[in-house]
């Protein structure tokens, strides 16, 4: 298995975010108007915590689920696996690792860097679910 580095990772990571932008920003514009720009405010309000927080773990996950992969990790031939087995990870490792987000996150992001350090290529967040990001596997 070829593990996907951090760079790799990373422009991953780009590339699902501006799909998540170029979705989420035009609903919440629809349904939040000038407020989103003039009153920005933490959580504007119920479609926000639908649209920005429930949706994009359900669909991350899912993808996860059914492709081992977001859109991001797909143009790069990148999948999520078992870093025991190189199998499928399973769902409880998707959630543990969809979450274990935050651990890599509060620490200055230091879970994320920590993937260009690693000699598996695992941020903190693929520690806590057993998993590992590998390149060129077929699908």
């Amino acid at each position: 298995m070829e593990y996907a580095g951090f760079w790799v990772r990373f422009w991953a990571t780009v590339i699902d975010t501006l799909i998540f932008t170029l979705w989420s920003i035009p609903l919440m514009y629809t349904i939040y108007g000038d407020s989103l720009l003039t009153e920005p405010k933490w959580i504007m309000g119920p479609a926000d915590v639908l649209i920005n927080w429930v949706v994009p773990t359900v669909a991350v996950i899912l993808l996860w689920r059914n492709r081992q992969a977001t859109i991001g990790k797909m143009a790069f031939r990148a999948k999520i696996v078992d870093a025991k087995t190189g199998g499928v990870p399973s769902t409880r490792q998707d959630i543990i690792r969809y979450f274990g987000y935050l651990i890599s996150l509060l620490p200055l992001g230091l879970g994320f860097l920590w993937v260009a350090f690693d000699p598996r290529k695992q941020g903190f967040h693929d520690k806590l679910a057993g998993t590992v990001v590998v390149r060129g596997a077929s699908r």
